[in-house]
């Protein structure tokens, strides 16, 4: 039987933001990339103590190979729907650019449709059935999959002293780690949606950074004459 809490939690989390956003922009923004900076931050961090360890003192930890795996997977999966609301993606525009204007802002209004398709479809393909799709699971289904069995990562344990304190299992739980799965699809839909909005009333062209390297050579076209 389908479960339905996964979605409604995951719709509540997203009009939060919504409605934080709405009253808070410029600190949600700084949240969004304060949160990348960290993921990264500890990455780096660990990769380096990990180095030193293993190369200088025979040791380290079993769990940072995992440990870092995990986490460069969240700041991916956080990072799309970042990169989606700042134009960050990078993308290839030039056919459509040769478009009248009403063609290419259709042009833009799919392109932001399609990453909303591609969001729903990896949260849950079940609702291809109605289109007579032969498809179910997706990013909710199997995060709840492992919510509800608990088992562990192969790797990654708590500390002795929090498995005493707290009582949990030795491994950390799979749906923990998995967890931004289905919120950073939920969050990339959001953004697709927003950016659907924006290009339609024209406060923005397109999804993508298509003029990036255009905007480039044009603020530096005079660096080789001076």
């Amino acid at each position: 039987m389908l479960s339905l809490w996964p979605y409604f939690a995951i719709l509540g989390l997203i009009v939060l933001l919504f409605l934080v956003e709405r009253r808070f922009p410029d600190a949600v923004t700084r949240m969004e990339e304060n949160i990348l900076a960290l993921l990264l931050a500890v990455i780096t961090l660990v990769s380096f103590v990990q180095v030193i360890a293993r190369y200088g003192f025979n040791t380290g930890w079993g769990g940072a190979l995992e440990f870092n795996r995990i986490l460069f997977a969240w700041m991916i999966l956080f990072g799309m729907s970042y990169g989606l609301k700042t134009g960050l993606h990078l993308g290839v525009d030039a056919a459509i650019r040769t478009f009248p204007r009403p063609l290419f802002k259709a042009s833009a209004i799919f392109g932001a449709v399609a990453t909303l398709l591609y969001a729903a479809i990896l949260l849950s393909s079940d609702w291809l059935q109605i289109f007579g799709a032969h498809t179910s699971g997706g990013a909710v289904f199997y995060w709840e999959r492992f919510f509800k069995v608990g088992i562990g990562l192969d790797d990654l344990r708590y500390p002795v002293w929090v498995q005493e304190v707290f009582g949990v299992q030795e491994r950390v739980q799979r749906w923990i780690a998995y967890l931004m799965l289905p919120l950073g699809l939920a969050l990339l839909g959001f953004r697709a949606i927003q950016a659907m909005i924006e290009i339609a009333l024209d406060r923005r062209e397109v999804v993508i950074a298509g003029h990036e390297a255009e905007d480039l050579v044009a603020e530096n076209k005079d660096v080789l004459k001076d």
